[in-house]
């Protein structure tokens, strides 16, 4: 099927099918529909109370439908707090539900958050007239299956990948031609606090372990560091530019992989163009919906799965805040719970969570309790193995004073009387009775 066969119009004039009152979903990762927002936003005077939902999303400038003056126009709403919505939603003028991310594709199929509207940018069409939803499966997929309406930027840029993530064309309401480069993440260069941490927890990595791995310097020091490993696998959330030199290299062949052995997993992908072409086509990758990535009975089904995850501060007790900055929630909890509990669950299956010890200003992230109004993302109960550049301590079936000890051991070296006071004054003679 070739262009001339389909019948695209304007932008301005798909958007008309999105009327007051509606719900409407955006695809995220890398690949916001921008044209298909910029046409909805344009129509801001003639329109009331419309909601768009977004969940994960990358791009270079913020949302331009949360605008302040917009907001009768448009309420803007976040599963996961984006990069293009951050500064509206500590303002107030945008809003975030707090959710499992793996969960979302059932709050959409149960009704419990209804959608009449999805915007996707899809691949051109192949032959028989399906499009490729390429490197944003999530909740794109689930959203576009519940929607009353389709509507569609056709995006030359936008890889075919494998997987869940396809629609036909007739199940489009709307069909907008615009060719717009995907957004590129450049791939971080890990500092040498990273690559510490990065080497502590690939020692703890064995060979045939199945990789759930995150977005940063961390992870690619991690990724670096696991270059002498053989027959990894990889079921991950988003796949990044970090993985390609181990696939590349025999690496990560996912030989020992239970489920779909042989093929690299992910629900999404964003990072360079390097990445986006490597996909196109690619029939050793499979992107599915998240609902089934991010399912702990899914992910247990491989053995020796690694879940590996960041945290923003973590108390001493092994509670994780991963999703705010006190009261200001800048992301969300995303996948790190699927994967941690479903990594927790698989034989031989380990969990990290990766931090430096200190913030930028020289804070320490080690705490003795969590600020006040930070939200917990992994609960004590979860928190198995902890990584600074210091050091790595398993905290699984530890008294609280013990990881208190522990915990302290990787703090850093500035920060580890203040943190030995206060686990003094918190846990008495049970910290103080530990060598």
């Amino acid at each position: 099927m070739t262009n001339s066969d389909i019948n695209f119009i304007s932008a301005e004039e798909a958007v008309k099918l999105v009327h007051s009152g509606d719900t409407v979903v955006l695809q995220g990762s890398t690949s916001l529909p921008n044209a298909l927002i910029r046409a909805l936003t344009a129509r801001a005077p003639e329109l009331r109370d419309v909601t768009i939902i977004c969940g994960f999303a990358v791009d270079s400038q913020d949302a331009p439908y949360a605008a302040p003056e917009l907001l009768d126009s448009f309420h803007a709403v976040s599963i996961f707090v984006p990069n293009i919505l951050r500064k509206v939603t500590r303002e107030g003028i945008a809003e975030t539900i707090p959710c499992f991310l793996g969960e979302v594709p059932f709050l959409f199929r149960s009704g419990q958050l209804p959608v009449d509207v999805t915007f996707l940018n899809v691949s051109l069409p192949d032959e028989d007239g399906y499009c490729s939803y390429g490197i944003s499966a999530d909740i794109a997929f689930s959203a576009a299956e519940c929607s009353k309406t389709v509507i569609a930027q056709v995006n030359r840029f936008m890889p075919r990948t494998y997987g869940d993530p396809v629609i036909h064309i007739s199940k489009l309401a709307a069909m907008v031609q615009a060719d717009e480069p995907l957004f590129e993440v450049p791939t971080p260069v890990p500092s040498e606090k990273e690559i510490r941490i990065g080497n502590f927890i690939a020692e703890q990595i064995p060979d045939g372990a199945t990789l759930q791995i995150g977005v940063g310097g961390i992870p690619n020091a991690i990724l670096r560091a696991l270059s002498s490993h053989k027959h990894l696998g990889l079921h991950t959330e988003a796949i990044t530019d970090g993985v390609l030199p181990l696939i590349k290299s025999g690496v990560i062949d996912n030989s020992q992989k239970k489920v779909l052995p042989g093929k690299s997993v992910g629900s999404l992908a964003l990072g360079s163009r390097q990445l986006y072409d490597w996909l196109d086509g690619n029939t050793d990758v499979v992107i599915r919906d998240v609902a089934w990535t991010n399912d702990p009975q899914v992910i247990r089904q491989n053995p020796r799965a690694m879940a590996i995850n960041s945290a923003i501060e973590i108390d001493l007790t092994g509670q994780i805040c991963a999703d705010s900055v006190g009261e200001t929630v800048i992301s969300g909890v995303g996948g790190q719970h699927d994967f941690m509990y479903g990594a927790s669950l698989s034989e031989g299956g380990k969990c990290f969570i990766a931090l430096p010890s200190t913030t930028s200003s020289g804070k320490s992230k080690i705490v003795s309790n969590l600020t006040p109004g930070a939200g917990v993302v992994t609960t004590r109960f979860q928190t198995q193995y902890v990584a600074t550049e210091h050091g790595i301590v398993y905290l699984r079936n530890k008294t609280l004073a013990q990881r208190a000890k522990l915990l302290i051991s990787i703090a850093d070296p500035s920060c580890r009387e203040q943190l030995e006071r206060e686990a003094v004054r918190r846990f008495g003679p049970a910290f103080l009775r530990l060598k």
